[in-house]
């Protein structure tokens, strides 16, 4: 009787502990939530009501106090695309490369490290970089390619780490299994791994996307322009973006008073943008573990 009282009592402690723990973590996240809710009350109380057609379909207007962000929603769906042109593919085919090809030595523990360096590398480096680079070297001049290019950039490294961790989580037997069945070693890796790993590798992609979208300084050096109402014709045409005409409006502006509201706005629109663009990496995510689970691969 007493051994079993004792083994209790440390029992009942365990137990308390745990529900201490839970409710801690509970109580994190509810407030995290809260936050979030209070922030996306007020954003669209104060810049909701300029939210209509004209002003997601007109130009800015009256040096940007009236008007839209149509050629800002334009140049940033502009230099969005040319990012992920940039950044999937190789971001993808690296990641597959050094998980799958390349011998696991000192050199490749190396890159691995260095391309972990580089995804917390500041952006505005990257739009010194880019500078350099594509506006000076390469002479694309500030526009939309030269903005795109670093944008690439700054999203490559977060591409590629994430696409190697979801090819790490497969197991090794898939590949093991096809290669004694006698397939290639591309042949393993296209039917045996990339569709357990791609919806990770596209996940991953994404949110690297929604994160550059996003980005304020690299596009500030490389192309985007302070008032610009038309819409650029070419790739090499300087273009608005969403981020840095929040920027503008929010700091830099000379009526920022009047603004405000369409500072707001601009939030609201960007926030829309960011949030869709996760949310999509979501649905991806969940449609390919669906379609793996019925068709049984």
């Amino acid at each position: 009787m007493k051994l079993l009282t004792r083994r209790i009592k440390p029992m009942k402690r365990k137990a308390i502990i745990q529900a201490l723990g839970f409710f801690m973590l509970r109580l994190c996240l509810y407030f995290v939530v809260g936050i979030l809710l209070l922030f996306l009350y007020d954003l669209g109380k104060k810049g909701g009501r300029v939210i209509n057609w004209e002003f997601l379909t007109q130009p800015p207007q009256r040096g940007m106090t009236e008007g839209g962000i149509f050629p800002a929603i334009v140049g940033t769906f502009l230099v969005t695309m040319i990012t992920a042109i940039i950044a999937i593919p190789l971001g993808l085919f690296a990641a597959i490369y050094l998980n799958e090809y390349a011998r696991q030595g000192r050199l490749t523990r190396l890159i691995r490290l260095s391309i972990r360096n580089l995804a917390g590398v500041p952006s505005i480096v990257y739009g010194l970089f880019g500078v350099v680079l594509f506006v000076n070297i390469l002479t694309f001049g500030t526009s939309v390619l030269s903005a795109g290019l670093t944008l690439g950039l700054l999203t490559l490294p977060w591409t590629i780490t994430a696409s190697e961790e979801a090819l790490k989580a497969v197991p090794n037997s898939f590949r093991e299994g096809a290669l004694a069945l006698g397939a290639t070693k591309w042949q393993a890796i296209r039917t045996n791994v990339l569709p357990y790993a791609l919806p990770g590798m596209l996940t991953g992609a994404v949110l690297g996307l929604a994160r550059a979208a996003g980005e304020t300084a690299p596009i500030m050096f490389t192309g985007a322009a302070f008032y610009l109402p038309h819409l650029p014709r070419s790739l090499k045409d300087q273009f608005m973006a969403l981020p840095y005409h929040l920027y503008i409006m929010a700091t830099q502006h000379h009526a920022i008073v009047q603004v405000r509201p369409l500072a707001y706005g601009t939030a609201i629109v960007l926030l829309a943008l960011v949030l869709g663009m996760n949310l999509t990496a979501i649905v991806i995510r969940y449609r390919r573990r669906r379609q793996r689970e019925i068709h049984g691969w």
